[in-house]
């Protein structure tokens, strides 16, 4: 792989983690072809082995072409490719705290996309009628409303997957207004997650924003009432080729705790509480969670891809030397955070 040569992959504008790749590339200024809905079918490139959205088309170790999913750990195959512009700082408290911020994003607001796109009856319908359109805008009005009505019934009935039914609403709903709030003073303080210059946690925050803040109709006129300065951060952060990456522009240690105290203590009121709740009925061989999210009750399916992620953070934090432990110890003292961190 050259730099010149372009990163092909499917997603669709519907697709938070598309949006995620999508910004990631322009701000790395990594040359890129995405293929949209039947764009798909006239290529001769392999199926992946779980169909999620997007999928890359990656050679291999044999120099083969294979599919590849997950956002995540794309971005750090990515960061080793391809020279300059990084978007996971190399500081390594930093770069702890951005995977942290990374899986919130990924995580725990999507539950809220999920939400807000599939629980009332005006997002449902925006949504039935714009996503078919979005992989087949030329298809008969006919099939785009047949298939409409098959997409919102089957997401509606997946609600229950991310925890979203009618005792867990006003916990996401709640986080979601917060975080809101939290961002917009954030934003306030410094254009970035991690301060003047983007990383992998605002892409993945910005993804959810793409639906939440600029799609679903409930969401997008809580966040315009809310935090009009969380909207128009959605549009900028969308091509941000032309935004400086200078090696000064991360946060400095006195910086941290005043810039991200705020967020990471909404994501210990919330996510690690999901995240510890889930692996602990994991490890007890159930099926369900049933725990309590800041102060109210949760229930929701075991989710393994989850449990991963936890394990991922553990990993992390305890590959950090001492003193970057020691520094990011001080970092999440009283977030909630620190919860998480035993082995």
């Amino acid at each position: 792989m050259t730099a010149t040569e372009p990163l092909i992959f499917k997603g669709v504008p519907g697709s938070p983690y598309t949006r995620k790749m999508l910004a990631y590339l322009r701000f790395r200024h990594i040359n890129y072809q995405l293929l949209i809905g039947d764009q798909v079918s006239r290529q001769d490139l392999p199926e992946a082995k779980v169909h999620l959205l997007p999928t890359f088309y990656l050679p291999n170790a044999q120099g083969e072409l294979e599919a590849v999913v997950d956002s995540t750990p794309l971005i750090r195959r990515f960061e080793g490719d391809f020279m300059g512009r990084a978007a996971v700082p190399g500081n390594p408290v930093l770069g702890f705290l951005n995977d942290l911020l990374e899986d919130y994003g990924d995580e725990w607001l999507t539950k809220a996309m999920f939400h807000y796109r599939w629980y009332y009856e005006d997002d449902i319908t925006t949504a039935g009628k714009i996503l078919p359109r979005w992989s087949n805008n030329s298809a008969a009005e006919e099939k785009l409303s047949e298939l409409g009505d098959y997409i919102s019934q089957r997401q509606i009935s997946r609600l229950y997957v991310v925890g979203s039914n009618d005792v867990t609403a006003p916990v996401i709903e709640a986080s979601y207004l917060r975080f809101l709030g939290i961002f917009d003073k954030l934003l306030q303080r410094h254009p970035f997650v991690l301060g003047d210059r983007p990383s992998s946690a605002d892409f993945a925050i910005y993804a959810q924003l793409t639906q939440l803040a600029k799609f679903d109709p409930t969401p997008m006129q809580l966040c315009l009432q809310h935090a009009p300065r969380v909207h128009a951060w959605t549009d900028i952060v969308d091509d941000l080729s032309g935004q400086p990456a200078d090696d000064d522009g991360w946060l400095e240690p006195e910086q941290i705790r005043n810039h991200l105290g705020d967020l990471l203590s909404e994501v210990g009121r919330v996510y690690i509480p999901a995240l510890l709740a889930n692996n602990a009925a994991i490890d007890a061989g159930a099926d369900q969670m049933d725990t309590t999210i800041d102060g109210q009750p949760w229930t929701q399916p075991t989710f393994p891809y989850q449990a991963k992620c936890l394990q991922a953070l553990r990993k992390s934090y305890f590959s950090l030397d001492p003193a970057d432990r020691d520094s990011v110890d001080t970092v999440l003292k009283g977030t909630g955070c620190e919860a998480f961190l035993g082995s």
